[in-house]
């Protein structure tokens, strides 16, 4: 492997694992903090990449297309959360469960019934759709480019907000003792129907901004889940920070696994986590760090 091929499928693993971080974060936010084992996540990714494919038919304009669909993931999110998942706050995992995978029958049977069950598209917006020179020889397009600046931008909102604002402080207050906050006089309901709604549009808008990448087909929510639950056991059950870590060390190495050995490459993460859980059965970081 020449260095601009190496170059390529490192910005390629990089570009994929900040985009994973997006959709993992958003799933060990709602599970470190709500305790919810939301199995639908990966259908809230699905959600986003149809609906910018909608609108952008209505409109023809990615960035309002995109706006739209972020606002609609997130009235969609509490949506679920008032009617659905605040009766699972005092059940167990198993009712959580059963309920959230009911929910991915639901999105998918809507899905094929709004949209059809044909690949769709999403064109790459015209002021991205360049590339840049990474030698005489070899390009990389701006718009990968962009993904992962953009992921990089809301992974450090998102880690301000957790850490350097008064709702983060709540929301990591209502993570280690629900019962205290609320003596303190804070609505936890609301508290819990913002997260989980922040979770949803984080999913949503993964897959908004996948859509110019990838075809948008039927049950593309239910990979994408799985290998962000290996994201989230990797980097530690609820820890943001882990998550980051995490999505990233899997986007490299299943990146470059698919180049090098892509017979056995579909194996490569498990093994890692497999490896990383021996040595740290926590994960790389506790849900405080």
């Amino acid at each position: 492997m020449d260095f601009a091929i190496f170059l390529v499928q490192l910005l390629n693993g990089l570009q994929y694992g900040l985009l994973l971080f997006l959709i993992a974060s958003g799933l060990t936010l709602v599970f470190g903090v709500m305790g919810i084992l939301n199995l639908a996540h990966g259908s809230m990714y699905m959600v986003g990449a149809y609906l910018v494919w909608y609108f952008f038919q209505l409109t023809d304009q990615f960035l309002l297309s995109a706006l739209i669909s972020a606002a609609l993931a997130l009235g969609l999110g509490v949506l679920i959360e008032k009617t659905l998942i605040h009766r699972l706050y005092k059940r167990n995992h198993l009712d959580q469960v059963l309920l959230t995978i009911g929910m991915i029958f639901v999105f998918n049977a809507l899905q094929s019934i709004l949209w059809g069950d044909d690949p769709l598209g999403v064109p790459v917006p015209e002021l991205l759709s360049g590339s840049i020179h990474l030698t005489e020889l070899v390009e990389y397009p701006v718009y990968r480019l962009f993904v992962a600046a953009l992921c990089l931008l809301l992974a450090g909102a998102l880690y301000l907000v957790i850490n350097r604002t008064r709702i983060g402080m709540l929301i990591r207050a209502g993570e280690s003792n629900r019962e205290m906050v609320e003596c303190l006089g804070v609505n936890i309901n609301q508290l819990y129907t913002l997260v989980f709604g922040a979770g949803v549009m984080l999913a949503a808008l993964a897959g908004v901004v996948a859509a110019p990448m990838i075809s948008i087909v039927p049950g593309m929510g239910e990979h994408v889940l799985i290998t962000c639950f290996v994201v989230v056991v990797i980097g530690g059950m609820g820890s943001i920070k882990g998550a980051f870590v995490a999505a990233l060390l899997v986007g490299v190495v299943d990146t470059f696994a698919s180049v090098l050995v892509p017979g056995v490459s579909s194996m490569i993460v498990y093994i890692l986590m497999a490896v990383i859980l021996l040595i740290k059965p926590e994960g790389l970081f506790s849900s405080q760090k």
